[in-house]
């Protein structure tokens, strides 16, 4: 069986790129190159087919045209402003994105732990289980007759009109993003090198710095990688700086938070509550101070067992290639621009 050359180039970490290689077709010979500079892409572009830039790196005229052989060129994710694309189109080369599945699970799975907190859910949940006496004898309801918040609640907030800060913005923060834009929400975020103007408007974002985020933010997602200067970044100046009564989300590496400090900024009311799907220690240790405090039911404070990606796929990243493969059989292209 003939191989393919497939050049796949990617920011992320050697278990991510095993993961790919593990999903790809047996037709496709995968040279992996992690934040190769632009000389040394160019020395292996000649003899490539394909080109798979995973999630974000400028693919410009001079690459496009150094890919000879090229037959598409792939982008995993949906962040296509630092691609020529019109280079592609001139050259006769496909240009497609490809949504990744696990960074829209990953977004939603931060939607439903900023709703969660906003309206206080799990005390709610427990509230409306208890059997409990509230001074106001149940009554058939009718068009006429209901019982609103029998319980007296306080501090459900909304998430409409909200300022949301997004630290640590790559391919889930766009999804985020996306996702928060039909509530009218402020939209900040920051990261190491901010996008062009172009997506910041297609986005409906602002840049901010980290202070500014934590100084105006109603919610702060985390979505910070594991870097030697992210790790345990998250600490008590970082929660004494956020807004009194905000809101805290990570869907980022387990390693930031300084989780003890996190706890204090909850248990003195400084934060209005949190929710986290990664932490420091995985699995969670049995006695784990987070532990404690989440399950008394009236503290804001949301834990899942670091799932917001799902259930992993039966096919892994097969899907990754699923263009590649229609051009070897002649298949039309999907999400092709």
């Amino acid at each position: 069986m003939k191989k393919h050359r497939t050049l796949f180039v990617t920011h992320r970490g050697l278990r991510h790129q095993q993961d790919a290689i593990d999903a790809a077709p047996d037709e496709l010979d995968i040279v992996m190159l992690r934040d190769p500079d632009k000389a040394d892409l160019l020395k292996y572009l000649p003899d490539a087919e394909f080109l798979i830039s995973e999630r974000s790196g400028i693919i410009d005229a001079d690459i496009i045209a150094a890919g000879k052989q090229l037959r598409l060129i792939q982008r995993l994710g949906s962040q296509t402003w630092d691609m020529d694309v019109a280079a592609a189109r001139s050259s006769g080369i496909p240009i497609c994105y490809w949504p990744v599945w696990t960074t829209i699970m990953v977004a939603e799975h931060m939607i439903l732990q900023i709703l969660s907190v906003l309206k206080r859910a799990k005390e709610m949940m427990y509230i409306a289980e208890e059997a409990d006496d509230w001074g106001k004898p149940p009554k058939l309801c009718d068009e006429d007759y209901f019982a609103y918040n029998w319980s007296d609640r306080e501090d459900i907030k909304g998430l409409y009109h909200s300022t949301v800060g997004i630290l640590g913005f790559g391919e889930i923060g766009v999804e985020i993003a996306r996702r928060v834009k039909p509530y009218g929400c402020t939209v900040l975020y920051n990261k190491r090198n901010r996008l062009p103007e172009e997506a910041e408007i297609g986005l409906e974002l602002e840049y901010a710095t980290k202070e500014e985020i934590l100084e105006k933010s109603d919610v702060v997602c985390s979505l910070l990688p594991y870097y030697p200067e992210t790790v345990l970044s998250l600490d008590a100046d970082f929660f004494r700086s956020m807004k009194e009564g905000a809101f805290f989300v990570h869907c980022g590496a387990g390693g930031v938070i300084d989780e003890d400090a996190l706890i204090e900024a909850l248990r003195s009311d400084h934060l209005g509550g949190a929710a986290l799907d990664t932490f420091n220690w995985e699995p969670i240790r049995p006695d784990d101070p987070l532990l404690e405090l989440a399950r008394d039911p009236m503290v804001n404070l949301i834990l899942t067992p670091h799932v917001a990606a799902g259930s992993p796929l039966v096919d892994g990243r097969r899907g990754d290639y699923t263009n590649l493969i229609a051009v070897l059989e002649g298949k039309p292209l999907k999400f092709q621009l």
